[in-house]
Formats: C-alpha cells, sequence, structure tokens
C-alpha cells in the first residue's frame, strides 16, 4: 500500500501538469528518468525548456514545500538534464523551476512558481 505523501506527490503532480498548460506551458513529459534520476516536469515556453521540480504539501508543519528541495536534488535536476540534452541536443535554452502547491482543506489549492532557480 502506498503512503499518504506519495498520493500527495501524485495528486499534486497531476494539478501542476493543468497549471502549467494554463499558464502557456506545453509538456513533453512527466517523470522522465534517466540511470536513477527522475524530473517530475519537462514543459517548453516560448522556446525555452522548463525542468520542473513540484512539491506538494497538505499542511506546513515542516515548511512550505518549495523549502523542501534540497541542493543535492537540484543537482541530481542538472544531471537529468545534461542526460536529456544528450539525447536531444537540439535544446539549448534550459530553465530550472520549482512549482509548490498547499493543499489545504476547504481552501482553493495555491501554486507557487519559482523560475530559474540555481544552486
Amino acid at each position: 500500500m502506498k503512503s499518504a505523501h506519495y498520493h500527495t506527490g501524485k495528486e499534486g503532480e497531476a494539478m501542476a501538469v493543468n497549471y502549467l498548460q494554463e499558464n502557456g506551458f506545453t509538456i513533453l513529459h512527466c517523470n522522465w528518468r534517466f540511470a536513477r534520476y527522475e524530473t517530475d516536469i519537462i514543459a517548453v515556453k516560448e522556446d525555452l525548456l522548463h525542468f520542473v521540480e513540484v512539491k506538494t504539501r497538505r499542511t506546513s508543519t515542516f515548511g512550505h514545500p518549495e523549502e523542501s528541495v534540497s541542493a543535492k536534488k537540484m543537482k541530481n535536476m542538472m544531471r537529468c538534464a545534461a542526460a536529456y540534452q544528450g539525447k536531444y541536443p537540439a535544446w539549448k535554452r534550459i530553465q530550472f523551476d520549482i512549482l509548490s502547491i498547499s493543499l489545504k482543506t476547504d481552501q482553493e489549492a495555491e501554486f507557487f512558481l519559482i523560475e530559474d532557480v540555481y544552486v
């Protein structure tokens, strides 16, 4: 049986796809994998390739969702992006983003897109 945070994460990723599409992004891949690394969403907007890490939380007990993205996770995203560019060399302009989603009971979901993250 999958844990509650697994289901929250999957729900957040589905919401993220909708949010990004509503904001002009074209989704190319979800959960793209290279070796042991994974990028939640790879999308395009205005000829810029976005590697998006999605973080979703139901409470703020442990801080905001985006605060859980570590430097190690960002380095792993960069490795994944390098592998992606090796496979699809036409992409020259890339960017790393974090999409934070807060899901609170009886409230609208809150989306916070942090673009062009670098650690």
